[in-house]
């Protein structure tokens, strides 16, 4: 018989989840019987994505969040704690962009990403980790990186070193907490559609395509599939590894 992804009786919180790939992933784990906590800085976007969950069937409800702020964190851990009681999945996604060529990127522009995309994983991961061991769970941690923390991008010094803090953040957690039962990786997507690729040209979008050995851009779905079996039983014996999930836009 086929095997059935199922995450009943889970706990999963999504950061930066009112749009886009983390919109996404909270649907997919929501529809895979997960109980999602829909995490973003605006508490109003939140809302609704988790009331549209609830309105397929779905269990969802919003969390204000800033990833970025450590008073934010705690705050958003103490209610889960209170609502909840535990913790079981974490999806690090929240994160922002800044881009600039470095000769005229400014500090402002390099802290706040590193705040968002990196320090922002360390800061929820590791709220995630204390919960996670004292309900001796066997808990899934999942970041959105990118490939272009693997590979760089003209533009986007700061958002590349973020990423590939990801990965070597990644790696690092997974050997602490292996022996604890909770596994530890990351999804690099590659172009993926947004509202920004959403306003490319035609030739634009072309272009883009003709880099991928798919062919095609990708979705927030197809990054919603791979965070899906790491959170899951399919993904037990899997931690410490960068999923690639570029279409091809990225081999090694």
């Amino acid at each position: 018989m086929p095997h059935v992804i199922t995450l009943e009786g889970k706990v999963a919180l999504v950061t930066g989840a009112s749009q886009g790939i983390g919109e996404a992933v909270a649907r997919r784990l929501a529809a895979a019987g997960a109980t999602v906590l829909v995490a973003a800085r605006s508490e109003e976007k939140a809302a609704a994505v988790a009331a549209s969950i609830a309105e397929a069937g779905g269990a969802a409800e919003s969390v204000r969040l800033d990833v970025s702020d450590p008073a934010s964190v705690t705050a958003a851990f103490k209610g889960i704690v209170e609502r909840h009681g535990k913790l079981d999945v974490l999806v690090n996604n929240a994160g922002i962009t800044d881009d600039g060529l470095l000769l005229r990127m400014s500090k402002e522009s390099w802290d706040r990403v590193i705040a968002t995309d990196l320090t922002g994983v360390f800061l929820v991961s590791q709220e995630a980790v204390k919960l996670m061991m004292k309900k001796r769970v066997a808990g899934r941690i999942i970041t959105v990186g990118s490939v272009v923390g693997l590979m760089g991008n003209p533009g986007q010094a700061n958002y590349a070193a973020a990423k590939a803090g990801v990965v070597g953040f990644t790696m690092s957690l997974a050997r602490e907490i292996g022996s604890r039962g909770i596994t530890v990786n990351a999804v690099a997507p590659g172009y993926v559609e947004t509202a920004m690729t959403g306003a490319l040209s035609e030739d634009q979008r072309k272009a883009l395509a003709e880099k991928i050995v798919l062919g095609r851009l990708g979705t927030g779905e197809d990054v919603a599939g791979a965070v899906l079996y790491l959170a899951s039983d399919l993904g037990s014996y899997v931690t410490g590894t960068v999923l690639n999930v570029s279409g091809g836009l990225l081999i090694p």
